[in-house]
């Protein structure tokens, strides 16, 4: 029973990390009079706030303090931290970021939609908020999409579309969205969660509640969907739908699980373009179709969904030569769903691949490859694949890391390009070995593209 979060009130709560994360989780709990500890493994401006808000600062301990009765810890600590591993081993309660948020929920609070997957959950989740707010609701977007879902349970609103992490639902126990949707999975995050079995499991978590929703053409997922206790199950598919399933007939989404061969949108009208994107729309219309959401504000929402920055983004067309920046495909299943949108590409990779294998994504698009220009830390592996998989591919590997590195890789791939290609940033890999994120990586690319027409990047 959702109570406000009153069993925290009197408690001692140790918050793992000061981020963006930490910083919601101490003043809800400050808010509800529990007693903070705050850890990290530096004391830097943030923690100095979060202590003269009234929380105490406890250094970086290996062991669980005395006296605490539960943690809350951030996404970015992996589960093998020794102060974690501790508190598993004598049986502290170790809650995630969205487990304490709906332990936070008071009676009578909003329903949460909630989707997770390997790839296309911001996307989904933005989609979903255009079309709740196109049927009337107050609706909001919250995750990793800009506002902390702790921060969003203490306001008043209709209903949350809630984008999930496999880290978050890791540390999941009672977590159980009114329908929730798993988009994909392909190997991903391997590196904390320690296997693909591993990340699998914490991902299907989020199918506590009474629908679950999944991708039928995910062998993986349509199994999990299978196995799961939820009293409604619902798929989607880019081809025809059987009953129970939303797909696409006829150039037209159409929904057969919460009405007979509904038609919801045009498929051209879908925006960004591409077929994960279409499985991303079918996604948010099953979401606000469970919710109860008619047909035409579903069309409406979607007509209405604006992209955000860096999937799949046009950047400029010159010289017969097309610059897309899809740098939030931070590993080779999402950077698959861009390759494949475009017949002949000089492709940018490399970052941080978290252990995910490349080569089938190699061997897949290599006829597609016009050259590639590799960059960050694991480009060796991603070097070593077209190597293996595309031998006669031209590759240019930029070992530089300073603030030039992007400047480089731009002009390099202006030299491998012909008019009718596609120069498309899409590392398959993470960005923190160079930038601050995936954003930064973007903007650097853009900005340098842009340049090359002024001779500014030469």
């Amino acid at each position: 029973m959702a109570d406000g979060g009153a069993a925290f009130t009197g408690a001692t709560v140790l918050v793992c990390g000061a981020g963006l994360a930490g910083r919601s989780a101490v003043e809800a709990l400050l808010r509800r009079r529990a007693r903070v500890l705050l850890t990290d493994r530096d004391r830097g401006a943030a923690v100095d706030t979060l202590v003269a808000a009234g929380a105490r600062f406890v250094g970086a301990p290996e062991v669980v303090p005395p006296g605490v009765d539960v943690l809350v810890t951030s996404p970015g600590w992996r589960p093998d931290h020794p102060l974690l591993h501790d508190a598993v081993t004598r049986g502290i309660g170790v809650l995630g970021e969205v487990e304490f948020a709906w332990q936070l929920r008071r009676s009578g609070a909003a329903p949460w939609l909630a989707v997770t997957g390997t790839n296309g959950k911001t996307t989904t989740v933005r989609m979903l908020e255009s079309v709740l707010r196109a049927a009337g609701e107050h609706a909001l977007a919250v995750g990793n999409v800009g506002v902390p879902v702790i921060d969003a349970v203490d306001a008043d609103w209709d209903v949350l579309a809630v984008e999930v992490s496999s880290f978050q639902l890791h540390w999941s126990a009672t977590f159980a969205p009114d329908a929730a949707a798993v988009l994909n999975l392909a190997p991903d995050h391997l590196d904390w969660h320690g296997s693909m079995s591993a990340y699998a499991r914490a991902k299907a978590m989020i199918w506590r509640g009474p629908v679950a929703i999944g991708n039928a053409d995910d062998p993986v997922v349509a199994d999990l969907l299978a196995a799961s206790g939820a009293s409604t199950k619902v798929s989607f598919t880019l081809g025809d739908p059987v009953p129970g399933q939303l797909g696409v007939r006829d150039g037209l989404l159409v929904d057969r699980a919460f009405g007979d061969g509904v038609e919801l949108i045009p498929l051209a009208e879908v925006r960004p373009s591409g077929a994960h994107n279409v499985a991303n729309a079918l996604a948010a219309a099953a979401l606000a179709r469970s919710h109860g959401v008619a047909p035409a504000a579903v069309a409406a929402g979607l007509r209405a969904f604006v992209p955000d920055p860096h999937r799949n983004q046009l950047v400029l067309e010159r010289g017969g030569i097309v610059w897309i920046d899809d740098s939030k495909a931070t590993n080779p299943h999402a950077a698959r769903a861009s390759l494949t949108a475009y017949p002949r590409v000089v492709w940018i990779a490399g970052g941080q691949l978290k252990d995910a294998p490349v080569d089938d994504l190699v061997a897949e698009i290599a006829p597609r490859l016009r050259g590639v220009v590799l960059l960050g830390a694991d480009r060796a592996v991603v070097a070593a694949a077209l190597r293996r998989h595309a031998p006669d591919v031209q590759v240019i590997e930029v070992g530089t890391v300073d603030d030039g590195a992007m400047t480089e890789v731009v002009h390099a791939a202006a030299g491998l390009a012909r008019p009718g290609d596609t120069v498309l940033l899409a590392p398959a890999a993470a960005s923190y070995d160079m930038f601050t994120g995936y954003a930064a990586r973007g903007d650097a690319f853009a900005a340098a593209a842009h340049a090359l027409g002024t001779g500014a990047a030469r």
